[in-house]
């Protein structure tokens, strides 16, 4: 117990604590016109209020991340509470706030974009093609998860009705401007969502009180995973997360005014690492409760929620918690499909105010996604997780190269940067995905591969900051 309430308070001091420096270093300009004004079109670029703009970043940045990622984490041990709010506060808040920061003073801009202004025109078309497969994989895999909710909440029925009708919501609200459908129905889903994490946090509070006491601070994982890079790797969103980059320009586009983005990127990062901590109690009593330690012998993280919701709540009320979490996913996935299409538009020059266009970019998305449907789940989550990791690190040192140049305090972004580029690589290194190398070997080849690739990154940003490259109101002669 005490783990779980000194993770919470690291959250909420953070908050109050860290997140006015991370402000501060960055500097908002509150009457700096942002692109929702400037650049108005009815389908993207469109001012929301705080409260939608916070709840609609909530939605998309949650997908089923902050959930399956922290039960599988809690395998690892309570260390899962230290870890989750160091890191949310410190790197995965921080790259939310700063990337999301950085596209509002650049016309909104996606990643891509950025990558290929700060760290060379290569990493445009790399970035470009990662993100792609970063975001039809999360499209996938947040259609296919919680269609696998929706069966476990109700006990059978056909997988594929679920999946059906997810589809056909998610073609909707790419296609549809943000204010029709997202704007609309987001603040009722973003209720449920709040309502069912803290209903779990006092469920859990009320019935197992005593659990929190008899956890060990072994490693319980039943492979024996190494905590180092492997719990960075599971547990992703709620610690830090690159999907949460290719998100930001959603909201970059809405947002009214630049005071507004500590509230809206590093809090709601915040609240979802509550959310996370949250799943990661949950996972832990129910592997201390059923005594499995291993995953699939619960039949999957979903498998997990529907027993701890039923557990805490009964039949009737557990199935309200687990709308509650099948809320994440599909409100994920509908924005992955919406910042592809954006972001393929952005590279394409194609404006998307006619409704043509925007079919002309989905339609071949959601062939490529239906196609994807048919891959075994486990393998899908895996590709995933590197990418979505590997995009976290990228969107880190383009925040780097930002401050750099802008001789700001850049430590703030760039250690976060460095120690996740040494995860990815040394995950790279051992994963069957990737080289197959012992962890000893992986190691190795992960830290000369980071000192190799952050000193490029030096060079080149020092190189940028002699020749004055500009930061901000990049890509307005070129507007489309």
């Amino acid at each position: 117990m005490i783990a779980f309430f000194i993770g919470l308070a690291i959250l909420f001091v953070g908050y109050l604590i860290y997140s006015p420096i991370v402000e501060k270093i960055f500097g908002p300009d509150p009457n700096r016109e942002t692109p929702a004004k400037k650049y108005y079109d009815g389908v993207d670029y469109v001012p929301l209020s705080t409260s939608k703009n916070a709840l609609i970043e909530l939605l998309n940045i949650a997908g089923t991340g902050p959930i399956f990622g922290p039960i599988l984490g809690a395998l690892f041990g309570p260390v899962a509470f230290i870890i989750i709010p160091i890191g949310n506060i410190i790197a995965g808040a921080v790259h939310d706030f700063y990337i999301s920061m950085i596209s509002i003073r650049n016309r909104g801009a996606h990643i891509p974009q950025l990558a290929g202004h700060f760290l060379g025109l290569p990493m445009k078309h790399v970035v470009n093609l990662f993100t792609a497969i970063l975001l039809l994989l999360l499209g996938t895999v947040f259609i296919k998860s919680p269609a696998m909710l929706f069966v476990a909440a109700f006990h059978g029925g056909n997988l594929w009705y679920w999946v059906a009708g997810i589809f056909a919501y998610y073609v909707l609200a790419t296609l549809m401007p943000i204010d029709k459908i997202i704007g609309r129905i987001y603040p009722f889903l973003g209720a449920l969502l709040l309502i069912s994490a803290i209903g779990i946090f006092g469920g859990i509070l009320v019935k197992y009180p005593h659990q929190f006491t008899e956890f060990t601070w072994d490693n319980l994982h039943p492979d024996n995973l190494p905590l180092f890079p492997m719990f960075f790797m599971t547990v992703t969103c709620g610690l830090l997360s690159g999907f949460h980059a290719t998100q930001s320009p959603i909201i970059a586009r809405t947002l009214q005014n630049e005071s507004q983005g500590r509230k809206v990127f590093y809090g709601m990062m915040v609240v979802e690492g509550f959310i996370a901590m949250v799943w990661a109690a949950a996972g832990m009593i129910v592997y201390n409760k059923t005594g499995i330690y291993d995953i699939n012998k619960l039949g999957s993280p979903s498998g997990v929620v529907e027993n701890i919701s039923t557990d805490l709540f009964g039949p009737f009320l557990g199935i309200i918690m687990v709308l509650g979490v099948i809320v994440l996913p599909i409100t994920s996935g509908d924005t992955a499909f919406r910042s592809l299409r954006m972001i393929i538009a952005d590279y394409i020059g194609l404006k998307q105010q006619a409704i043509r266009n925007r079919f002309l970019i989905a339609i071949p998305l959601f062939l490529i996604a239906f196609g994807l449907l048919f891959i075994d789940f486990n393998i899908l989550w895996r590709y995933f997780s590197w990418a979505n990791q590997t995009t976290g690190t990228i969107a880190l040192f383009i925040s780097t190269a930002y401050l750099y140049i802008k001789k700001k305090n850049y430590w703030i972004t760039f250690i976060p940067a460095i120690f996740m580029l040494a995860a990815t690589t040394s995950y790279l290194g051992n994963a069957k995905i990737g080289f197959n190398m012992t962890w000893h070997n992986a190691y190795i080849f992960s830290a000369i591969v980071t000192v190799i690739l952050v000193a490029l990154f030096l060079w080149r940003s020092n190189k940028a900051r002699k020749q004055n490259l500009p930061t901000d109101d990049v890509f307005d002669s070129h507007h489309h």
